[in-house]
């Protein structure tokens, strides 16, 4: 009796061991039905699911030699052995199905296979049933411990459904993620396209007004190419985030010096900082130029985000400062307020597209929540790194690092960036800018402007 409840015990074990392999779903239910037919000395088994929809039971697992057969088959609730012991949530022995009306005997008539006797027990998630776990036709009749050899087995399997469920629902929701993700994007690409065009003909117009009339209507043609200028400030940030995500930004790399970036930008809104009573200060030490081989276009582009950002959430009499600072290999540019500041659990999503911490409905601050992320977008096709850290209440630090080191270029002397980045697909992956264009080093080629793969370049 002890060697036999060893035997038990190790086999057991065996197949608990098995739960955590990385073998696929069907393949350990099937490893599990030749153990509830070996441990209780049965003919076969199968495992049941229950369809809430139809209010029926599909077969989850059966031998490979009936499935076939029964792929399709259903077994109702009322009149079968499964929706017994579902509805009971307790097991159900019968040595002989003959006298038994609760045996469905149609699956018999679908197989060829014939029942003489059957142990089920249900299969149980959180304390509801989910399924059935069955067994049949043993030599002897069933007992006590081949009852709790099921109930352990059908434990597992009701572990292995729901993880399955799971994995099945998070993969559902990860492919309609996609499809809304790329509805978006096509939604915001055609719609800044479509809207371009007449938003210049509305500003070019409205220019071309100002200077005819002789001032009786300036104050309405201003308020005119203000808030079309406004537009158009975010179309070009829908514009410049939908390029990048689809590998289609374009970077022209010069030697540029970042303090004088920072002197103009921080020029361009010493008038809005003045307008709120906010003393806005260039830190940056005398003397540095800060030379660095980028796009100046796009970074001039980032701190301006920076500072509207920063001037924005800070109230009157507030300040905000902006610094450069020279390293060995990077050059350091950071954004200082003591305005509204963040909340801690809102910090890691700023740089999203969209993103706002304040709600829509309650909201004191304009815009569309895409400085942040244009800014990151920019930072990040230079091959560097944006980040923020603030304390709520008490203001906040934007900081940008940018790589003093030089573009790799091709044989051309064309300029290819490399970064890391989280892929819009939630997947890590490396791609390369050559010419504004991804590259596959992996294929150990590039794509030259004739429009044809070269080796010029090979994988880093």
């Amino acid at each position: 009796m002890a060697e036999d409840q060893t035997k038990l015990l190790a086999r057991l074990l065996e197949v608990t061991r098995g739960l955590g392999s990385q073998v696929d779903t069907e393949t350990y239910l099937q490893t599990l039905l030749s153990a509830a037919a070996e441990l209780t000395e049965s003919e076969s088994a199968s495992l049941l699911e229950y369809d809430e929809v139809t209010q029926e039971f599909n077969f989850k697992s059966v031998p490979w030699f009936h499935r076939d057969a029964i792929q399709s088959a259903r077994v109702p609730l009322d009149g079968s052995v499964a929706g017994w012991v579902f509805l009971k949530v307790q097991p159900l022995a019968i040595d002989d199905v003959s006298k038994d009306k609760r045996h469905y005997k149609k699956i018999d008539e679908i197989t060829g296979f014939t029942t003489h006797s059957i142990l089920a027990v249900p299969l149980i998630v959180h304390g509801k049933p989910v399924g059935a776990f069955e067994v049949f036709n043993k030599k002897n009749n069933y007992s006590g411990e081949d009852i709790r050899i099921l109930e352990t087995l059908a434990a597992i399997a009701a572990s292995v459904l729901q993880n399955d469920l799971l994995e099945r629902n998070i993969q559902t929701s990860q492919d309609e993620a996609r499809e809304l993700d790329r509805l978006k994007n096509e939604f915001i690409a055609i719609t800044s396209h479509e809207l371009r065009t007449p938003l210049g003909l509305i500003l070019g117009h409205a220019t071309f007004l100002k200077e005819l009339l002789d001032g009786e209507y300036t104050e309405q043609v201003d308020a005119i190419i203000r808030n079309a200028s406004r537009l158009k400030e975010i179309i070009e940030n829908l514009t410049s985030v939908d390029n990048y995500q689809t590998g289609g930004a374009l970077i022209r790399p010069r030697k540029v010096s970042i303090a004088r970036i920072i002197e103009d930008v921080s020029a361009s809104f010493g008038d809005m900082a003045q307008k709120k009573g906010i003393a806005l200060k260039n830190e940056t030490e005398p003397g540095q130029d800060l030379w660095v081989d980028i796009d100046g276009g796009k970074i001039a582009i980032v701190l301006s985000n920076l500072l509207k950002n920063a001037i924005t959430f800070t109230n009157s009499g507030g300040q905000v400062s902006v610094r450069g600072e020279q390293h060995p290999d990077y050059v350091k540019v950071s954004v200082k307020d003591n305005g509204i500041g963040i909340p801690a659990s809102d910090l890691p999503r700023v740089f999203d597209r969209f993103y706002q911490v304040e709600s829509h409905l309650t909201r004191k601050h304009g815009g569309m929540g895409l400085g942040l992320s244009v800014a990151k977008v920019m930072v990040e096709m230079h091959g560097g790194r944006i980040w923020a850290e603030s304390r709520e209440g008490k203001g906040k630090d934007l900081f940008v690092f940018i790589t003093r080191a030089p573009p790799r270029t091709s044989a051309a002397g064309i300029a290819v960036y490399r970064i890391d980045l989280l892929h819009p697909r939630s997947r890590l992956r490396r791609r390369e800018f050559f010419m504004g264009q991804p590259i596959d080093f992996r294929r150990e080629k590039a794509y030259t402007l004739t429009g044809k793969w070269s080796d010029q370049l090979g994988a880093p």
